[in-house]
């Protein structure tokens, strides 16, 4: 058997197939993603399967929807690769699971119609992995769907973190900082816990990309992070502000901006992509910086001190520091960043190998603090799929196990 981790967005669709052997889940054999799935596009299929790259154009008919063509695609696909084993679950990232949903649940109408109601919580995802979700529904209706939770990580942080400073009419709500990219952090504290004893204790998480946050665990439990209500606090990330003053907001309300206008503004037109005036893309603007170009530099400098600050702060949190950790795009592959990171963390006790930063590129697990470093520093590459597909099993094993006991 086998199980399917997707990951659902408004114009790509990501998806990983995990095969199932003595109910654990292995790595995957086939991964790929689809671009180009907004209205009017063109979906565009890259994928590998057994170290091998392949790439496909797929043609959309007339009145066609492209996610519908990829789709297609995609159930094809994974009956061809899947055949001999049979799909088991399709496993979803969703981002939002509010105060209701702290652990993965099997999707039912009723757990869909309640998920809905956080689509403001989230309006560049959540809508998104919903409409995904219904779509495989359709595609596969034979085959148990779960959600999977970003935000289920976090359920257990203390209130003094994730309460704000605003009435308690408004808590009750459910105006509080609920925390994401969960799925990463659980994924990476897995391995740290199989890497070090050291993963047992004060530890922050880095998962830096287009979407960025910080995260501070003990003992494998999130007790703070960056990210708050809604994905836009916390770290300068590719297109989104990170913190920002509340009375920013005001301000251009009271210049007559619309909720739309300023939804815009800090979900796409902001972080590196409207500091630099250039891109989203960390690499790009290495290469514009390299160039002489102020503004690149500029928009680099400012995400590593947020970085900086924000790892102050949460080291504050807990009390002291054990183990850093850098995942997602950048983290993973700016050795750059994590050097100028670390540096600024010296004070901490914290030693970076440069040798070994450098060469941490391609590895599934490295470390890179130097020998004389009281806190260690690894770089994990996250697989939230694989998370995803934990997940589903685990919770279709435990429906399993308790229709046998009823039986």
């Amino acid at each position: 058997m086998a199980i399917l981790a997707v990951n659902a967005g408004s114009s790509s669709l990501k998806f990983s197939l995990h095969p199932l052997e003595g109910g654990q889940v292995l790595p995957h054999t086939v991964s790929g993603n689809f671009q180009g799935l907004e209205p009017g596009g063109q979906p565009q299929l890259g994928w590998k399967y057994q170290g091998k790259k392949h790439e496909e154009t797929l043609a959309v008919p007339a009145g066609e929807a492209p996610f519908h063509v990829a789709l297609a695609r995609l159930r094809a696909l994974v009956h061809e690769l899947a055949a001999s084993q049979g799909l088991h679950a399709i496993a979803h990232r969703v981002v939002h699971g509010g105060g209701e949903f702290s652990e993965s649940v099997q999707v039912t109408d009723e757990v869909l119609a309640r998920l809905t109601r956080f689509n403001s919580l989230a309006p560049l995802h959540q809508p998104h992995n919903l409409e995904g979700i219904r779509q495989f529904r359709e595609a596969f209706p034979e085959v148990p769907q779960v959600a999977c939770f970003d935000t289920a990580f976090h359920a257990r942080m203390p209130e003094v973190d994730y309460a704000f400073a605003l009435p308690k009419a408004l808590q009750e709500q459910g105006v509080r900082r609920y925390g994401f990219h969960g799925l990463s952090y659980q994924y990476v504290m897995s391995v740290l816990e199989k890497e070090t004893i050291r993963g047992r204790g004060r530890v922050v998480m880095a998962h830096l990309g287009n979407g960025a946050s910080l995260c501070a665990a003990v003992g494998g439990v999130s007790v703070a992070t960056t990210m708050g209500f809604s994905a836009l606090d916390g770290l300068m990330m590719g297109t989104r502000s990170g913190s920002l003053d509340a009375g920013v907001l005001l301000y251009l309300l009271e210049q007559g901006w619309d909720a739309k206008r300023i939804e815009k503004l800090l979900y796409k037109q902001s972080g590196l992509l409207g500091v630099s005036g250039i891109s989203a893309d960390m690499r790009t603007l290495r290469e514009a910086a390299a160039g002489g170009k102020a503004d690149a530099q500029r928009a680099i400098d400012q995400f590593t001190h947020r970085v900086i600050r924000e790892t102050g702060a949460l080291t504050a949190c807990l009390g002291g520091l054990d183990l850093i950790a850098f995942s997602g795009g950048i983290g993973e592959n700016d050795a750059v960043l994590r050097q100028q990171v670390c540096e600024r963390l010296e004070w901490t006790g914290l030693r970076i190998d440069r040798e070994r930063n450098l060469q941490a590129d391609g590895k599934p697990v490295w470390a890179v603090h130097a020998p004389d470093s009281r806190i260690e520093i690894w770089v994990v590459p996250t697989d939230e799929g694989r998370v995803a597909a934990r997940e589903a099993a685990a919770l279709l094993l435990q429906a399993s196990l308790l229709e046998s006991a009823l039986a």
